[in-house]
């Protein structure tokens, strides 16, 4: 997934995220957002972003008229976000006031960075920015906003995608991966691990994994992937391969490849990859210069294989990735 940095221009100081709530916005994706961006960071010493709600109205209803949100800023406060969150709905078919779609424009032209999590990808659409760009949406709605948004590369079986300046999440869980993936966009996978650590969430789920899996809680206790994924992080500088995780899970690799996919939604080979590369990341972030000690602590093997992989993952070559998050 490839990083472009948001080319607006403002004083100095932590990264502006600002929340658009509108009218029968969800409030779990909210509460995603303020715990992600919201909250101060005392075990890291600094706070990451500065951290505002905004409406269009003073008083705004939540979903089902379970509360009202009072005292936030009026949307004018859009104007001076980094990154805008695009309030998302559970009833896609009402259109957006058009306020909101202006912010939205707004925030877009001026270059500021823009989020939709779940249904807030058609928030996004009706303002005009997906035309021509990739998104994703929660399934339950591929249908109806690919007739409403044809314009929009869709690509619905996956939990985010980050096309560069506008991110969107596929549901409600897939916001904290969307948000821990902004987190290491931004500060580097060793703030982002910390983060997710407070969360107690995975720390990495890559966007391209499937939304929905066909059985997100094991049948059979002794079906769990825990174990063997647990053996294998602590063994990543070691050759490991897909035939030595089925081995230790005492399985057929095609049965392996079952089960990480029903209970991860990816490949055996895919998650290995991406706990390699997040700890080639992490070596570098402290400090680590030297390309094929990286390599070869986190199992990627070569100098070059570490560089394709980190082009490809962030956009930057590991020497860029180390002035940027380098300790």
């Amino acid at each position: 997934m490839t990083q472009r940095s948001s080319h607006v221009e403002r004083a100095a100081g932590p990264h502006r995220v600002v929340v658009i709530v509108d009218e029968n916005s969800n409030p779990f994706e909210l509460g995603c957002a303020t715990e992600i961006f919201g909250l101060r960071r005392p075990e890291i010493g600094r706070d990451l972003y500065d951290f505002r709600l905004c409406s269009p109205d003073p008083s705004t209803l939540m979903r089902d008229g379970f509360f009202t949100l009072t005292g936030i800023a009026g949307l004018e406060a859009a104007d001076a976000a980094d990154t805008l969150i695009v309030p998302n709905r559970p009833d896609v078919e009402v259109p957006r006031r058009a306020a909101v779609l202006e912010a939205v424009r707004r925030a877009h032209a001026r270059g500021a960075r823009l989020v939709g999590f779940c249904s807030g990808a058609f928030t996004l659409a009706e303002a005009g920015v997906l035309d021509g760009r990739r998104a994703t949406a929660h399934w339950q709605w591929a249908d109806a906003f690919r007739a409403r948004f044809p314009s929009v590369r869709l690509e619905p079986d996956v939990l985010f995608v980050d096309d560069g300046d506008i991110l969107t999440a596929a549901g409600s869980a897939a916001a904290l991966d969307l948000g821990l993936h902004v987190v290491r966009r931004d500060h580097g996978a060793e703030i982002a691990n910390s983060v997710s650590r407070r969360l107690v969430f995975a720390a990495h789920r890559d966007g391209g994994q499937r939304q929905f899996v066909e059985r997100p809680v094991p049948d059979l206790p002794d079906e769990s992937l825990a174990p063997v994924l647990a053996w294998a992080q602590e063994r990543l500088d070691a050759p490991l391969t897909v035939s030595d995780l089925a081995a230790r899970a005492a399985v057929s690799s095609a049965t392996l490849h079952r089960r990480f996919r029903a209970q991860l939604g990816t490949t055996p080979w895919a998650w290995l990859t991406g706990e390699r590369l997040t700890l080639a990341r992490r070596l570098i972030e402290r400090g680590e210069s030297r390309l094929e000690v990286v390599a070869r602590h986190s199992g990627l093997g070569t100098a070059a294989t570490l560089r394709a992989l980190m082009r490809r993952e962030t956009g930057l070559t590991p020497s860029a990735y180390r002035r940027r998050f380098g300790t």
